[in-house]
């Protein structure tokens, strides 16, 4: 639960800082892109090591990480374009939101796909 709120609270710092640094260069929709890949591969490492700490493939894992963050990611970068570009709500209340919707549903994720054991093709069990 702690890694899940330093995961949580790095995403939601990343997000801003980075709307702060580049709202004026960038779209929101691309700030919301880099603050993403920022924050799933914090996540990625955090729950590799510190979490479900696994033995396997790294690339294996991170690409299975990508599956499970890659729904939650579309969801709230159009969450955060609505909010932000047509609601006109400010980026603290409108990043909240939208890193609060991927917590439960990412840990679910993790735990049952990116970190999964791997499984024995024969027998069906853990090796």
């Amino acid at each position: 639960m702690l890694i899940g709120g330093l995961n949580t609270l790095v995403g939601y710092l990343l997000g801003i800082g980075l709307y702060y640094l580049l709202s004026s260069q960038l779209h929101i929709l691309l700030i919301a892109a880099a603050a993403n890949v920022l924050a799933i591969s914090f996540s990625f490492c955090t729950y590799k090591l510190l979490v479900f700490r696994t033995r396997s493939n790294w690339l294996a894992e991170y690409r299975r990480s990508y599956v499970v963050y890659g729904g939650m990611a579309l969801l709230s970068t159009v969450l955060l374009w609505a909010l932000v570009d047509g609601l006109q709500q400010p980026i603290w209340l409108a990043q909240a939101l939208a890193v609060g919707l991927t917590v439960f549903v990412s840990y679910l994720g993790h735990s049952r796909y990116t970190f999964r054991p791997a499984q024995d093709a024969k027998s069906g069990r853990s090796r």
